[in-house]
């Protein structure tokens, strides 16, 4: 058997070396890509006539003689006389698969190879089996001589009887019934025989389970692992083109559309979320010159301000004031205070402070309060608070500072209950210098949805306001004011929305934060199942 290797830049080159020095009738066994460009292994025509010569010696050399103890008398040559013609058939097959398609050569080979690995398995599992001094197929013969040999026997006392050979544990001594000393003459029934101890034949006689068995289920799980392995590669390159297919019809449609495309980028270098982007850059009508004052102008109509409503000191009533820690509350309270003191004068303001977690919380706002001339009172609990507010039902206005806790605190659900009466109003106090996953994360905390507005803080230290807008708008809620520094009550402001949208678009964006335009697909192209439901705009 002459087998070569021929390589060349392609396949096809490669071939016609093979035809060359083989001719039209070469086997080519196989192809693999090399350092020079295509390898193939072939051989001649007459290679295949070795193989069926080879394969036809391999029936007639018979298997192992099994050891004499091991096999029946009665069919000592049965076996090896029915082995050849099998094989011979088996060889047959393949030779004839081999005379459809020489390309199937390399498939042959390994099938060859693989059913002789197994019939050698095969042959060293049987000789490791243990022998028994008789066939399973022969111990129901043995059985009945040995009932019929105990029939014919004489009648024995059972303390007399000779033990059986047993292989287990013998059971346990069980006293001899008494019996009639006429039936003692009688032959034993068939009931006193398989009263008999003969457990230990029965259970020679069931199968014992042989190491091929125990081959075979593990080459089963492995099979199944490894079509399981098979199956999560498909679904990865499944998504992974997905994701890559994405990409290019995004990156297709924005190139068709470079005003989307310019506002995409702008709105993300604000900090807007994606969902809010999607929603507006699907809206965005084809006939629009100025992108950027249209998408100002829907944000406007679509994000809700107190500018129309009168302010919170003229309205009245019972505020709390709640939100995380370290987000101006407390300040807050004090600015509402002061406006409302300046007008309605402070003998119709009253104040309460909850924060009795904190050392000298308090005392914050009871400093204000001194200078206002408003007492300051505290509540340690429900019961408490609502004494406070019976005491206080006369006033015009009465402002609650309560204790800063973080959003996922477990006490932030007992501050909520404590504030649940009916004539509380709740205004949520939200840092607007915050990353926009964390104002989301403390609107669904504080149950924004129940609360009666927004007071957005630290508008002086938010360098991106966009974030803020963004979750006030997907939430649908309501900013009745803003504060933009330390000074009571100068720092206290109701802005419009207009106001609030250009300055969240006029926001400056540092370099290393900025989205370049090949990036922007990353953020686009994800899949449909992993996206959160879009907000609803109004156009």
């Amino acid at each position: 058997m002459n087998v070569k290797r021929f390589t060349a830049r392609t396949s096809r080159d490669a071939l016609t070396l093979v035809r060359q020095a083989f001719g039209d009738d070469a086997v080519v066994l196989s192809t693999k890509p090399c350092a020079e460009g295509i390898e193939v292994l072939a051989m001649g025509p007459e290679g295949i006539q070795q193989i069926e010569r080879m394969s036809a010696s391999i029936p007639a050399a018979q298997p192992a003689a099994r050891p004499a103890a091991a096999r029946p008398a009665a069919k000592p040559a049965a076996r090896p006389a029915a082995q050849p013609a099998p094989a011979q058939d088996e060889v047959s097959d393949d030779v004839a698969r081999l005379s459809m398609s020489t390309l199937s050569f390399q498939d042959y080979v390994r099938e060859r190879m693989l059913k002789r690995r197994q019939a050698a398995l095969r042959a060293e599992q049987r000789a490791q089996e243990p022998t028994f001094h008789a066939e399973p197929e022969q111990l129901p013969v043995a059985l009945e001589q040995r009932l019929a040999a105990r029939q014919s026997a004489p009648v024995m006392p059972a303390a007399s009887r000779p033990a059986m050979p047993v292989e287990a544990a013998p059971p346990a001594p069980v006293a001899p019934v008494a019996r009639p000393q006429a039936a003692r003459h009688e032959l034993p029934g068939m009931r006193d025989m398989l009263a008999e101890p003969v457990a230990p034949v029965a259970a020679m006689a069931q199968p014992v389970p042989s190491l091929a068995d125990a081959g075979l289920n593990a080459s089963m799980a492995t099979s199944r692992r490894e079509q399981q392995d098979m199956m999560n590669e498909l679904r990865s390159m499944k998504g992974l083109i997905e994701d890559r297919f994405g990409a290019l019809a995004f990156m297709e449609k924005l190139q068709r559309n470079p005003a989307q495309a310019h506002l995409i980028q702008k709105l993300l270098d604000c900090g807007f979320s994606p969902a809010l982007i999607r929603k507006l850059t699907e809206s965005l009508p084809s006939d629009v010159t100025d992108e950027s004052a249209w998408a100002a102008n829907v944000l406007e109509r679509n994000l809700l301000t107190g500018e129309a409503e009168p302010a919170l000191e003229d309205q009245g009533g019972v505020y709390a004031m709640i939100g995380s820690t370290g987000v101006g509350k407390t300040t807050s309270t004090a600015k509402i205070a002061a406006a409302f003191a300046t007008k309605y004068g402070a003998a119709n303001l009253g104040l309460i402070t909850l924060d009795a977690y904190r050392v000298a919380a308090h005392e914050q706002l009871r400093a204000y309060g001194r200078i206002l001339g408003v007492p300051v009172h505290t509540a340690h609990d429900r019961a408490s608070l609502e004494d406070l507010l019976e005491l206080l039902s006369s006033k015009k206005m009465v402002l609650i500072d309560t204790a800063g806790m973080a959003q996922r605190d477990s006490r932030t659900r007992e501050l909520l209950d404590m504030l649940s009466h009916r004539s509380i109003q709740k205004l949520l106090v939200v840092n607007a210098s915050a990353q926009g996953e964390t104002i989301e994360d403390v609107m669904l905390a504080y149950q924004a949805s129940a609360c009666k507005g927004i007071v957005l803080s630290k508008m002086d230290e938010a360098v991106k306001l966009a974030p803020a807008l963004d979750a006030v708008i997907r939430h649908k809620l309501k900013v009745v004011g803003v504060a933009n520094g330390q000074r009571v009550p100068e720092d206290w402001h109701r802005l419009s929305s207009h106001a609030l949208v250009h300055r969240a678009l006029r926001a400056n964006v540092n370099p290393a934060y900025r989205i370049d335009a090949d990036d922007v697909s990353l953020i686009f192209t994800a899949r449909q199942q992993a996206q959160r439901p879009r907000p609803t705009l109004h156009a």
